[in-house]
């Protein structure tokens, strides 16, 4: 990892003034995903609406890929930006599978893989803090297979229904849902590797704060 990259995932050359901007397009899409996500919860778990859960999750998943294409189109990357857009894929990777869990659609193991993922890369977090940084910059294969996740998991779902889309979609879905799993794992395995690598060229910072960009 250079040690030109932002703490905050924002790359140094993007222009002065747009890391601080909060009232952007791209951060209004990440703030509508999270607000998806109880919405979807309350559609598939209590009123049992499959098909507009799927709605709310495809939407969540287009919202994901339209974020970043127009920070950068638009010009509007922003620290608040790199925070929300992670957290949203997050959030999402641990409600929706749970859900479908409990809905019997997705066994436990997988999501137990899922799930598991995130509590090792969060083993990341207090080493990278010793040496002032907040977070990795987001790996591209990662936004891969969140994307690969995303529409998986609902096309998942879309294979339970009683019809000639559910016959189409079943092995569509699993396609998705195992090939974005396993690089799922294999960007763990990057994230680790880039850890090591700050841990071992970087000093640790003691008691003198957040390292500066």
């Amino acid at each position: 990892m250079s040690e030109r990259e932002r703490a905050d995932g924002v790359s140094p050359d993007a222009p002065v003034g747009a890391t601080d901007r909060v009232l952007t397009i791209p951060n209004a899409l990440s703030a509508l995903r999270l607000v998806g996500i109880p919405v979807f919860l309350l559609l598939l778990l209590y009123w049992r609406n499959d098909a507009w859960a799927l709605v709310v999750l495809l939407v969540a998943g287009f919202t994901d890929w339209l974020d970043g294409k127009l920070a950068r189109l638009l010009n509007q990357q922003s620290s608040l930006g790199a925070l929300l857009d992670p957290l949203a894929d997050r959030l999402y990777m641990l409600a929706i599978p749970i859900a479908l869990g409990v809905r019997g659609i997705v066994p436990w193991w997988l999501i137990g893989v899922l799930i598991g993922r995130e509590l090792v890369l969060a083993g990341t977090v207090p080493l990278l803090h010793t040496r002032g940084i907040t977070a990795l910059p987001v790996l591209y294969l990662g936004k891969a297979a969140t994307f690969a996740l995303m529409y998986g998991l609902p096309l998942v779902l879309a294979g339970t229904f009683d019809n000639w889309l559910g016959t189409v979609m079943h092995p569509i879905g699993w396609g998705f849902l195992l090939w974005g799993t396993g690089i799922y794992l294999w960007t763990l395995v990057l994230y680790w590797y880039q850890t090591i690598l700050v841990v071992r060229r970087l000093p640790r910072l003691g008691g003198r704060g957040r390292r500066s960009a």
